[in-house]
């Protein structure tokens, strides 16, 4: 069947206008583009290129090694003012020079004044100082003051505890109730012609050298060792002593029931003088037999 060819032109409406007239626009604006965008492109400029050439003074050399530079000169300093011309000088000058004042010298009264200044001063200083001395002086008095006061204290307690201690003595060397004696066992230990307060107990006491007497149950002395004595003290001091078999004294306690000082010094030294005394050995003797030994300190 032959097709047929509609010869009949479709009418040019106004939406179809407005339809052609955007796309024209739209093609004009991209061939814009393309032209300013796409084939405008700019050529960089071309680079200066150097070579680098040795640093050197002269146009011919020899080796491989750079020579060390030579020493460069410092700047010579730059001319002071005043070696630039005296009109100059003047001209950059930006000072005025001070007036000088004419010193006076100080009268008789100003040096009196003065002197008389400087001898008060002085005489502070000194007072000052002779202040500060006596002050210094009086805080050692003080102190050396306390000391002695708390030394005195401690010696008069020792004394007191030493005399506690050899009176609470109970048994051998001491009273306790109708107890009293050194041999040991119940009953009071003496004869009855004798004195109360005697520091010997019986029959067998020996008096040894000056001022030094004993008392061991009939044991005679080998050696009496006298204390020295260099004190200004005096005063009987009696100890009761326990000795063995051998004569040997083993133990000694100062202070006992007929003593009539306390005084620390004497005290030691009747302990150690009878540690140190030895008597007749003796089988037949008590293991440990007690006794005394009787000290009179005398002033000479």
């Amino acid at each position: 069947m032959p097709l047929l060819r509609n010869n009949t032109s479709e009418p040019l409406t106004k939406e179809r206008k407005q339809g052609l007239i955007f796309s024209a626009l739209t093609h004009l604006l991209l061939a814009i583009l393309i032209i300013f965008v796409t084939f405008r492109v700019r050529i960089p400029d071309p680079v200066e290129e150097g070579l680098l050439v040795n640093f050197g003074f002269d146009e011919t050399g020899e080796g491989l090694f750079e020579p060390a530079p030579e020493p460069v000169s410092p700047p010579p300093p730059p001319e002071s003012a005043g070696e630039q011309g005296g009109e100059e000088a003047l001209l950059t000058q930006d000072f005025e020079e001070a007036v000088e004042v004419e010193k006076k010298e100080p009268g008789p009264e100003e040096i009196k004044r003065l002197a008389e200044a400087r001898e008060a001063e002085i005489k502070r200083q000194l007072e000052a100082e002779a202040r500060a001395e006596a002050e210094r002086k009086r805080l050692e008095q003080e102190e050396a003051e306390r000391r002695k006061r708390e030394e005195e204290q401690r010696r008069i307690d020792q004394q007191n505890a030493r005399a506690r201690g050899a009176f609470s003595n109970a048994g051998n060397v001491g009273t306790s109730g109708q107890n009293q004696g050194i041999a040991g066992g119940q009953g009071n230990q003496g004869v009855e012609s004798g004195t109360p307060d005697a520091p010997n107990y019986g029959p067998g006491g020996g008096q040894g050298t000056d001022g030094i007497s004993f008392d061991l149950g009939g044991r005679k002395a080998q050696s009496l060792i006298r204390p020295p004595y260099d004190l200004q003290k005096e005063g009987v001091v009696v100890v009761a002593i326990t000795v063995d078999r051998s004569g040997k004294v083993t133990d000694a306690t100062p202070g006992i029931k007929g003593s009539t000082t306390l005084e620390v010094d004497l005290l030691k030294l009747a302990k150690e003088a009878a540690l140190k005394t030895r008597f007749e050995s003796s089988n037949n003797a008590p293991i440990i037999q007690k006794g005394t030994i009787t000290y009179v300190f005398r002033l000479k």
